[in-house]
């Protein structure tokens, strides 16, 4: 077991969950591309393959978390978090996103438009969606604001010990940064309370870099490397359970630590020469996997086909033993009225 953690070196740490979410204490690993579905299922949402991974029990399916926070951490395998925290290591950790989640979010509560949140502060990626646009309209997302968020009188570098970190350097500018953003959100949240009481569920998938541009910088065995991880691990510890007290407990709080991602993230596409390229890859002719909706739509079609053929029945030997003298009220009002002339 030593030998195969080893060799995963990745890490899965789960900081703060509610008691309906239940995280199993083990060393299960877990599939790098199945850490999406892992949220997807800790919020009640389906996942189209079935995921048999003991870390994650089924929990209370009456009432599921009102938020996911997700924070992915580069340059480490592993954060030297409390000892409260459950973790589990990460087998073949390639780049993954929450994409998945978020449609499900939108489809199943578009009408109460949640809070969708995906941030890379480091490559100025951010994605808003719903309630958010209106809530983090006022958040840093570009280093340039960034950086002048960290100069402002109500920053972090005016609580934060920064040690061996300088403020005239770039890159320790940019892991402070980072910081300030997971102060800022939860900061802009506790202004918006009722936001986190509605019950639609809200996604927060935040990706930091700073680290390991610090270890770039200066080398994972320099002084500046492990001030920046402590102050990086009290950063997340308190970040948590800052979001975990503005949901009153009901939210799960993640964090993963990937040193290297071992393929580059890549986004499916449609090619127009995907028929011809099917038919190299596929040359017996093979059906396709049958799609988990199969099942329903098979008994869907099934049953009503069943309910038609035996209304059809009914209606046609109804209408074979019908008298006409008595059962229809059309010859019955046509002899009336032959009667009557």
């Amino acid at each position: 077991v030593c030998l195969f953690l080893g060799v995963c070196g990745d890490e899965f740490s789960v900081l703060r969950s509610p008691q309906s979410v239940v995280f199993r204490d083990g060393s299960w690993p877990i599939p790098g591309e199945r850490i999406p579905d892992v949220a997807a299922l800790s919020m009640g949402f389906s996942v189209e393959d079935d995921l048999s991974w003991p870390g994650l029990a089924v929990g209370d399916l009456f009432h599921r978390p009102r938020a996911t926070v997700l924070v992915t951490v580069k340059g480490v395998d592993k954060l030297a978090l409390p000892v409260k925290g459950i973790s589990y290591p990460i087998e073949n950790a390639v780049p993954f996103s929450l994409d998945s989640v978020a449609n499900a979010i939108h489809t199943l509560f578009s009408e109460e438009t949640p809070v969708v949140l995906q941030l890379a502060p480091s490559e100025e990626r951010v994605y808003m969606v719903g309630k958010a646009n209106s809530v983090f309209e006022d958040l840093s997302v570009t280093l340039r604001q960034l950086r002048n968020r960290l100069f402002q009188d109500n920053s972090i570098l005016s609580s934060l010990p920064l040690n061996s970190l300088s403020r005239n350097n770039e890159v320790d500018l940019l892991f402070l940064s980072e910081l300030q953003v997971l102060h800022d959100i939860a900061s802009l949240l506790s202004r918006h309370k009722h936001l986190a009481k509605d019950h639609s569920p809200d996604l927060y998938s935040l990706e930091l870099a700073g680290l390991e541009e610090v270890g770039k910088r200066y080398g994972e065995d320099s002084q500046q490397f492990k001030d920046a991880s402590e102050i990086l691990v009290d950063s997340l510890q308190k970040f948590a359970d800052e979001m975990f007290n503005l949901y009153s407990g009901n939210a799960v709080v993640e964090v993963v630590a990937v040193k290297t991602f071992n393929s580059p993230l890549t986004r499916k596409t449609r090619s127009i020469l995907q028929s011809s390229q099917s038919e190299t890859e596929n040359p017996y002719n093979l059906a396709y996997p049958y799609n988990y909706n199969y099942s329903v739509i098979f008994n869907i079609i099934l049953w009503m086909m069943i309910g038609l053929a035996l209304a059809v029945i009914v209606i046609s030997y109804n209408l074979w033993n019908m008298d006409p003298g008595y059962d229809s009220i059309i010859y019955r009002m046509t002899n009336q009225k032959i009667r009557m002339d």
